[in-house]
Order: C-alpha cells, then sequence, then structure tokens
C-alpha cells in the first residue's frame, strides 16, 4: 500500500504501517490533554493503542497464516487508523477454506482474550462473582480483554465484507453450491447492515447512544466494500474460461527503458493507450503507467528515463491464460494492466477497463456470439 512503512516481516509477510496511523495515536493524546491527564496517564493510554493494534496485527496474521496453509499468499499486513488490512493474493472459491480464513482472525481474538482473562485472575486483578468482574490492579489488561471481546464480535457480524459476511458467504455457498449467489445474498445483508449503522451514526438512539461520525464512517466502508466485492466475483464469474488474448489490445505502443519521458509524454498525447509496456532486447522488463509520468512531471525531473519511472514488479502473462485468473492477480499486485507475451513476445496489453467492457459484452450477449466479436470490439 502506498504511503506506508515496513516494521518488519513475519512468515515471510511485510507489516506496514500506514502514515494515517499516527493520527490515533496524536488524538489519543490531544484528547487526554484537554482533560487534564498526567504524563503517565498519556502514557497509558497511547500504551494501550499500541496493544489494541498489536492484537489487531495478530488478528491479521491468523487469516494470512491459515490462508497459507490452503496455499494462499498474503502480500503484506498494513496498520490503518481504522484497523488492519491483509491483502490476499485471492479469496478461495472452495466454502470451507474461506470458512477457516474468514474464522481464524476473530479466533486469534478469542485466544488473546482467553490468555488475558487467566492472567487477571493469576494476578488477582479480577475477581469473578456471577456475572461481575470487578477491576483492581488488573486495568489495563481488563480494557484490553473487554476490545478483544469487542473484535470478537464486531468482526463476526454478517456485514459483508467484514469476517462474519465472509462466514455467510461461505455457509450459503456450501450448502446453494452457488458461489456468485452467496456472495450476493452476503453483500445485501451487509448493505442493511451498513444503512443501519448509518441511521444510528446519524441520529444515534435515544437514551442510549448519541450520534457518531466514526459510526458513520464504518457504515460507508462496509457498504462500498460489499459492493465491490460482490462485482468483481460477478466480473469473474462472467469472463471464466476466457482466454487473456480475447480481451487483450493488439495495437499498443512499446517504450524502451533508456527512452526519455518527453518520449512517454508524446505517446500520451498520440493516442489512447495509458500505460506502455517496457521492452529491453525483445524482453519485456516492466510496465509504465499514465500516472508515474504525470507525477514525474509534477516533480519537474524532466531528465527521468523510462527505467526510471516504470513498474517493474507486475511481470507478464501468457495470451492463453484465463482472464478471471489474471484479473485476480491484477487486482491483488495493483497492476492497471499487464504486458501479454507468445512464447517470450508481446503481443498485446490486457486492462482492467478490458476485463470490464468483455464483462459486459458476455452480460449482453450469448457467450458464444459475444466471443466472435472481441477481437473487433478490443483490436482497435
Amino acid at each position: 500500500m502506498k504511503w506506508s512503512w515496513k516494521l518488519g516481516e513475519v512468515a515471510g509477510i511485510g507489516i506496514f504501517v500506514h502514515w494515517t496511523f499516527p493520527l490515533i495515536i496524536a488524538w489519543v493524546i490531544f484528547q487526554g490533554v484537554g482533560n487534564g491527564e498526567t504524563a503517565a496517564e498519556l502514557a497509558r493510554g497511547v500504551a494501550l493503542v499500541l496493544a489494541i493494534f498489536a492484537c489487531v496485527v495478530l488478528h491479521e496474521l491468523g487469516h494470512a497464516l491459515t490462508a497459507k496453509r490452503f496455499g494462499v499468499r498474503t502480500r503484506d499486513i498494513t496498520l490503518l487508523p481504522i484497523g488492519g488490512v491483509a491483502r490476499l493474493e485471492r479469496i478461495p472459491e472452495d466454502p470451507v477454506q474461506e470458512f477457516w480464513i474468514a474464522i481464524a482472525g476473530p479466533a486469534v481474538n478469542v485466544a488473546i482474550a482467553a490468555v488475558l482473562f487467566v492472567v487477571l485472575i493469576a494476578l488477582g486483578g479480577a475477581a469473578v462473582a456471577g456475572f461481575d468482574i470487578a477491576l483492581k490492579p488488573g486495568e489495563f489488561l481488563f480494557n484490553l480483554l473487554l476490545i478483544n471481546v469487542f473484535l470478537v464480535v464486531f468482526n463476526l457480524l454478517p456485514a459483508f465484507p467484514m469476517d462474519g459476511g465472509r462466514v455467510l458467504r461461505a455457509a450459503i455457498a456450501h450448502f446453494s453450491g452457488d458461489y456468485v449467489r452467496a456472495t450476493q445474498i452476503a453483500a445485501n445483508v451487509g448493505q442493511m447492515m451498513a444503512i443501519a449503522f448509518g441511521i444510528v451514526g446519524l441520529f444515534g438512539i435515544p437514551g442510549v447512544m448519541e450520534s457518531s461520525p466514526f459510526l458513520i464512517f464504518i457504515a460507508l466502508f462496509v457498504y462500498l466494500g460489499a459492493q465491490e466485492e460482490a462485482h468483481m466475483v460477478q466480473m469473474r464469474s462472467l469472463v471464466r474460461g476466457v482466454p487473456v488474448r480475447e480481451a487483450m489490445m493488439t495495437r499498443i505502443r512499446a517504450l524502451s527503458p533508456d527512452d526519455p519521458l518527453w518520449t512517454a509524454v508524446d505517446e500520451l498525447r498520440a493516442g489512447g493507450q495509458q500505460d506502455f509496456p517496457v521492452v529491453d532486447n525483445g524482453r519485456v522488463v516492466g510496465m509504465l503507467a499514465r500516472q508515474a509520468v504525470i507525477k514525474t512531471l509534477h516533480e519537474g525531473d524532466h531528465d527521468s528515463r523510462v527505467r526510471d519511472m516504470m513498474q517493474a514488479d507486475c511481470g507478464t502473462v501468457e495470451d492463453g491464460e484465463m482472464l478471471d485468473k489474471t484479473f485476480m492477480r491484477m487486482r491483488a499486485g495493483g497492476c492497471s494492466s499487464l504486458p501479454v507475451v507468445h512464447d517470450g513476445r508481446l503481443v498485446g496489453l490486457v486492462t482492467l477497463e478490458n476485463v470490464g467492457e468483455l464483462m459486459l459484452i458476455h452480460s449482453g450477449s450469448p457467450r458464444g456470439r459475444a466471443r466472435s466479436k472481441v477481437d473487433d470490439v478490443f483490436g482497435e
């Protein structure tokens, strides 16, 4: 993720912190100072925030390491003010595998809460009497325990795309056998819950809680996330079994690593191509995106060469590979386009826009007729 700093690695998975994350610590300090807290109290508040996000990292590692057991790689985990994000290369369509990956995160928080409870009992910091727990010296640990319980409950709400929504999709897909339909149902449930969150966040609950801008933000996140997931799964379903060659552009311009910035600018002006394969001695070595060219222009680095601006980690795709898998790879890697090769030779370019256009064609025409017209559409 852009604008993030790497903290380290666990089991080969990079742990990053987004630049906005320190804002939550600054907010805790600002609130504490406004309430007249001492330096020790401020330090405890900051320590609690850091402890919470350590639990969030462990939660995301639960997802990532479980996914690894099913052959799904996790690109990285990034800490944001709203929590953690584990970028899995793909979500398996096997409902059983998705269930275990989804449930692994909350299970980690259950384990953390259980350990904290045992520690509090051992330290005499909490006494269990019926349903009441009396706080003593273990207030910090007890607060952390409660937060982990909250994380379990919140994440297991059937509000797709949260963990509970994925568990719901896995259950529906397991019993119905229709992964696309299961996704749509889970997304609809998630969006209804998001609307409920938004109403509560906007008006509050009389006598219970006041309005909450943060809850409105969560509602927006859940609603858009559910919508995007449903759209993505539908797109994958429509292009399944379609080879990349049917969606690629064939009339493309390639650049050399030694070409100057202004060559790329001239090519952008000359036509509709937005991204350019970079070829060196007949071998594709990277991609140059329009955004990278514009950024370089804004920075005033007019002596740059293509090699200084290109993205080299997206790789290539063979023209016979399936489009649905290529689409997932592009999304996971943050690559808006990929060079298409045949026996190592550049033959075309596939973009996310191509995939979207092909989906529209397949959704509006019989598959055989659509395929016969694809080359005419994308050969421009």
